[in-house]
Order: C-alpha cells, then structure tokens, then sequence
C-alpha cells in the first residue's frame, strides 16, 4: 500500500477508453470480449494511470469535469487487478474498488490499438521498476545484517611508527670497462698526439767550450749514420741516389755552432 507522505505520479493518460458490463465468469476459462456488447458501451470517457509508491491506480474520469465514475487499485502486473482478453489485444478487465472495500468486475476497450498498447507498457514499467526497488532494498538488508569488520583498536593495543629513519643510500654506479670513468672526447676535438719516448737518431752534447773538433766529428758520425739506414731501406733507387762518400764537402756544415743550436 501506498504512504500518506508519498506524492503521486502520472504514469499515462488515454482520452478515449469504453467500459462494458460483462457477465459473471462460469469457469476458468478466460474472458472473450465476444460476449459483452461492443455496440452500445455502458459509460465513455478518459482513463488517467498514477502511481503512489508503489502501487498504480487506474482511474476513470469523466472527459469535460474530471469526475471520477471508478478506479481500481493495482498492486502487481499481470494479475487479478487487470486481465487481458483471450480474442483481442485492445478489451482488458478490470476490477474496480471503492472507498469502502467492495469491488466489481468491468471490461474497458479502446478504439485505437495503439492506445491499448500504451496502457499495457505504462503498467509493465511500472512493476518493473517496483521489482529492481525491492531487489535493491534487499541486498542492502543483507549487508547491513551481515558481520561487521571491527577495524577499531582493542583496549590497550598500541602500534608503533617510524617516523624520520633515512632512506637507504643508492649504491654507487659501477664504472666502465677501463676502470677510470672517463667521458668519451667530444664529436670533432683533436687530441695531441703523445711526445716520443723511444731513443733519438741525433746525439745531443752538451756544448763544454771546449775545441770545435770534437762538435765535428760527433755531428760528421751522426749524419753518416742517417745515410746507411736510408740506402738499406731503399735498395730500388740505388742507382738514382749518390753515395755518402760523393756528397761534395760544400754542403756539409761550416759552423759546428748552429748544429749544435739544431
């Protein structure tokens, strides 16, 4: 049943809706609109579908003032509250209630099938949203019901924290291969190359200021060293090349002063 507090909702409204007086039912078969005089109905007017909660009320009213001929209270679909007709999808059955409790049976059609198509979708949504609301409600009961997770803390209990320690140190990164951990040159630098440590062609004397003779014959060793190591090495042009020996005295050094100096 609906609550006093609960508003009232307009499910559908129909303008045009007939109501026959139909004969008492002498089995169980169903209804058949065939045997209700379709020709000359009782009453015509409007029929204006509510709901209050949870329970539809389908009301009959008349078309110009709105006065209620009858209603009738629907609290499940399909049911005893509405009965469809087993020769036509547009002749329902009713079963109307007063305000005092008594109820009757009537049968109610409409013209347009498309009307009665609407009549019978406004009711099936209905009831279908009452199904998911109580679903709904029951599963919450189950949970409420259900035991609960004591996450409190108990008389007593402590618990510890640790609060400020140091983060632990990041392990140094491995070096490369070479073990020195050098960064590669830049693209297009130019790297000296490494002084020479093997041993000189040239013997460097100290200059004593003692006779120039000495300087002579140190430099005269030197240079006929140079021309053995070049005539060894070039054996192919050896007819091209002059020996040491025919090198005029011209070009040998005058001043043994500036080949110390060299």
């Amino acid at each position: 049943m609906a609550a006093e507090g609960e508003y009232e909702s307009i499910l559908c409204v129909k303008p045009d809706v007939n109501v026959y007086r139909i004969p008492p039912r002498a089995s169980n078969r169903a209804y058949r609109a065939a045997d209700w005089k379709l020709d000359s109905p009782d009453w015509s007017g409007r029929m204006r579908i509510t709901a209050k909660g949870q329970m539809a009320i389908v009301k009959l009213e008349d078309k110009v003032s709105g006065e209620l001929f009858a209603q009738a209270p629907i609290t499940e679909y399909p049911g005893v509250s509405v009965e469809t007709v087993s020769d036509s999808s547009r002749y329902f059955v009713l079963r109307i209630q007063d305000d005092s409790g008594r109820s009757a049976f009537i049968g109610v059609g409409f013209e347009d099938r498309g009307d009665a198509f609407d009549f019978n979708v406004s009711l099936q949504d209905h009831f279908k949203w009452v199904k998911q609301e109580n679903e709904i409600s029951k599963n919450a009961h189950l949970v409420d019901s259900g035991p609960k997770l004591d996450l409190g803390f108990k008389e007593g209990q402590t618990i510890t924290l640790n609060i400020g320690q140091g983060r632990k140190k990041d392990k140094p990164r491995p070096l490369s291969s070479g073990g020195f951990g050098l960064l590669p040159p830049p693209p297009g630098g130019k790297i000296a190359p490494p002084p020479l440590s093997g041993p000189s062609n040239h013997n460097i004397v100290p200059q004593t200021g003692d006779t120039a003779t000495a300087c002579l014959l140190e430099l005269d060793s030197s240079n006929s060293n140079t021309v053995v190591q070049s005539n060894a090495s070039s054996d192919l042009w050896g007819d091209f090349s002059a020996p040491a020996s025919s090198v005029p005295p011209s070009s040998r050094p005058e001043n043994a002063g500036n080949w110390m100096q060299f």
